[in-house]
């Protein structure tokens, strides 16, 4: 059994900018699934990325996770975080930086590009959190989803 943590991230917005949430699914093994998700005012998606990764490396510190799988439906954070995309707008360089030093509090953290599909839980808990349903940090949900595979 491997003891690398998997985390799904999803940022939203509806209309860009426009009221935007993001969400974190965060599974540690052996361990019940960890859902988070807010919203975040009037941001970009972009942003509303940035939001996802930050709020989730920083609940996965809190858990004590030492080795990170995260997955990403946005192309760009991927890209921007892996070195493979020069991170071009200001505006976006402080949210940037500050994953970039979270991640450093772990031994192993890998990002990885998946498509909508296969980001289904977080997609929909960040929409829930549009729609007024959040997932604060450290609530209990009722009939927790099965842990992602």
């Amino acid at each position: 059994m491997s003891d690398t943590a998997t985390m799904h991230i999803d940022g939203a917005s509806r209309g860009n900018p426009g009221p935007a949430s993001y969400a974190v699914v965060l599974a540690r093994p052996g361990l019940p699934v960890v859902e988070e998700a807010d919203t975040i005012g009037t941001a970009t998606n972009n942003v509303a990325e940035y939001t996802a990764l930050i709020e989730g490396l920083t609940l996965a510190a809190e858990l004590g996770v030492t080795a990170l799988a995260v997955f990403s439906d946005s192309e760009l954070l991927v890209k921007q975080m892996n070195g493979d995309y020069k991170v071009k707008n200001e505006d976006m360089r402080a949210l940037y930086d500050k994953a970039c030093a979270l991640r450093k509090r772990f031994a192993k953290v890998t990002l990885a590009h998946v498509r909508r599909e296969q980001n289904k839980r977080a997609d929909q808990i960040g929409n829930d959190a549009l729609d007024g349903k959040p997932r604060k940090r450290g609530e209990t949900q009722p009939n927790p989803p099965a842990p992602l595979p």
